[in-house]
């Protein structure tokens, strides 16, 4: 059993608080991880108009004790500016780079491309990518190898931008194992690791997941072998924050076993690029998660 770790930073709280408190929990067991940020504004306010579509109230009431509402960043966006995260957060997301762990990009404004990007054009796709890796070199004096898109929402553009700045690897899909995106003909050269297990969110709630048996479920899903591993999703906002004993369960159990925790880019290193297949990507439902998202479907000719 082998596990790469997805860390997902979408706000100014996760950076401050949430990502000092996995770095010193990853330190202790010896982990690398690997942390997509969000580079630009926080509009976490804006999130909240979300709640009118279908099951996202339900959703909301399910999953509210693994997120403690800040009442500061609810108004983010809506009654007060949101404050720039990399500006703001830039010593907590230099001290990943300090600790061993890898960095990457999950976008620059996160709320306005959950909310948008599924249906955006080329241009407005291109200038949000752009923006971020921008904003993502002015912070660490190099460009970002990887992208991991807010939400899992993605569109045909978005393949085209990443081929465009010569990343690595990319993570924007859920599925099952790497493979090179096709989405209505646009095909990919970066090859997509999509996070393979559920998130606390989706299981919190569900035949009979609590807060204090998450960790059993998450890794149950684990022990279902797939030829490269998994990759397990986390946020700062959650598993930094009030679910840190959940994420340190989890490493315990995944460190017994063999095959070890690391980075998306120790799971990229030890692909064979060349039988790498290709394969759709369409949208889909996972359970307990309200809307739809970039999944990876059948395979098709290289």
């Amino acid at each position: 059993m082998t596990i790469a770790l997805r860390v997902g930073v979408g706000t100014l709280r996760g950076t401050l608080e949430g990502v000092p408190s996995l770095l010193r929990l990853f330190d202790v067991y010896k982990v690398r991880a690997t942390f997509l940020f969000a580079l630009g504004p926080d509009h976490s306010g804006r999130a909240l108009r979300r709640l009118v579509r279908p099951g996202a109230w339900r959703e909301a009431r399910r999953t509210r004790a693994l997120r403690p509402q800040d009442p500061k960043a609810l108004l983010y966006g809506t009654l007060m500016p949101g404050p720039n995260i990399a500006r703001a957060g830039r010593a907590a997301m230099r001290a990943c780079v300090e600790a061993g762990h890898e960095v990457g990009v999950q976008g620059y404004d996160c709320v306005a491309w959950q909310d948008g990007a599924a249906y955006a054009d080329d241009d407005w796709t291109r200038r949000a990518m752009e923006q971020a890796a921008g904003a993502f070199a002015d912070l660490f004096g190099r460009r970002p190898e990887v992208y991991g898109a807010p939400g899992w929402q993605i569109n045909p553009w978005v393949l085209e931008v990443e081929d465009r700045l010569g990343l690595r690897y990319a993570s924007d899909t859920r599925g099952r194992s790497p493979f090179y995106p096709v989405l209505q003909g646009v095909r990919s050269s970066c090859p997509q690791i999509p996070t393979t297990l559920p998130t606390l969110d989706e299981l919190i709630g569900r035949d009979g997941a609590t807060v204090n048996n998450l960790h059993q479920f998450v890794y149950a899903e684990s022990l279902y072998p797939l030829p490269h591993g998994h990759v397990y999703s986390l946020s700062a906002e959650v598993e930094g924050a009030g679910l840190l004993p959940v994420m340190e369960k989890l490493l315990v159990m995944w460190r017994a076993a063999s095959g070890g925790v690391g980075t998306l880019g120790d799971l990229h290193a030890s692909l064979d690029l060349a039988l790498v297949p290709h394969h759709q990507v369409g949208w889909g439902q996972v359970p307990g998660r309200s809307g739809y998202l970039a999944m990876q479907g059948r395979q098709v000719p290289a």
